[in-house]
């Protein structure tokens, strides 16, 4: 099972920012079984720029819950799950901050679309989400709202899955069992 991430947040760096919406969408390699979204309260006012960007503003988030009021049902989700994510280190490096925050030990195998993108769906000369869900032709209408976001991810991952991408994973499993494991 796959959990495919977005969020968004206060700033680019995990340490002094904080998530003000988080979407997963648990992915059994076919289809999506089930979901979590949740705008958050940030604890902290929403720069002017990143509402800019988002579109979320304090107003949005003032009556949202804080991450340590869903941590437990965010862990509970991604504790069973591979976590995906498009850019996947700075999704993963949020998420894992404030779980430690709200008192989580959390680690989790990943897996990057970005990388994963150039490897399965080669040629393209971005592989931003946007650009490369327009050379996909995968709408996206809440881009950098974290559903919109990924949603469009789980298009991308499904390519994936379907340009080689399921054989690579069965076959990076079946090795790992075997105690050899390598990175996507």
């Amino acid at each position: 099972m796959y959990s495919i991430v977005d969020i968004e947040t206060t700033g680019s760096r995990a340490i002094g920012n904080s998530i003000t919406e988080i979407a997963i969408l648990v992915h059994d390699g076919f289809n999506i079984v089930d979901e979590f979204h949740s705008l958050v309260n940030p604890g902290k006012p929403i720069p002017s720029f990143i509402t800019s960007l988002t579109g979320i503003n304090n107003a949005m988030v003032a009556a949202a819950p804080s991450f340590d009021e869903i941590a437990d049902k965010i862990h509970g989700i991604l504790s069973q799950t591979i976590f995906v994510a498009h850019n996947v280190e700075f999704d993963y490096s949020f998420v894992r901050n404030e779980l430690k925050l709200s008192g989580y030990e959390w680690h989790a195998e990943k897996l990057c679309t970005v990388r994963m993108g150039r490897k399965f769906l080669p040629g393209y000369e971005s592989y931003s989400l946007g650009r490369l869900c327009q050379n996909l032709g995968i709408d996206n209408d809440a881009r950098h709202r974290a559903y919109g976001d990924a949603k469009a991810t789980v298009e991308v991952f499904e390519r994936i899955l379907k340009n080689g991408g399921e054989e690579f994973f069965q076959m990076k499993y079946k090795l790992q069992n075997r105690q050899l494991y390598f990175k996507p």
